[in-house]
């Protein structure tokens, strides 16, 4: 892998871990209701409008880089192989012509087995006799 691929797998996981974070981090639907009786916002940093705007917009723009350096990933990953069939991948073996037929009417030739020489026989020595008898 090359030193881009590196880097742009490097980049998507701070993206993913930044976009697990923000969305960790926003409040549910459910929160705007104590919201409107005055429970809770005044603890928010970004006010009680601001939160939603803020971090729906950043986690909006975390998720569009994140599809970008997908489809980027995808592209530099597939780039380095071409795809290859299967049929490709099989070494083919070299074939030995197939021996001519002969002509009709003529047998072949068949050669003779070359002479072997067999071992010597071994004769099994007999069994002594038991002691006893």
């Amino acid at each position: 892998m090359s030193w881009v691929q590196t880097l742009a797998v490097v980049f998507h996981v701070l993206l993913a871990a930044s976009i697990i974070g923000l969305v960790l981090l926003q409040r549910g639907r459910g929160a705007d209701a104590g919201a409107g009786f005055g429970a809770g916002a005044s603890g928010t940093v970004f006010g009680a409008r601001g939160s939603g705007s803020f971090m729906s917009r950043t986690t909006a723009i975390l998720a569009t880089l994140f599809f970008i350096t997908s489809l980027g990933l995808s592209y530099l990953l597939s780039r380095g192989t071409a795809p290859t069939s299967v049929v490709d991948r099989v070494q083919t073996e070299q074939t030995v012509p197939a021996p001519t037929a002969p002509a009709p009417g003529l047998l072949p030739s068949i050669p003779e087995p070359a002479p072997t020489t067999a071992p010597p026989a071994v004769t099994p020595e007999p069994a002594p006799a038991p002691a006893g008898q």
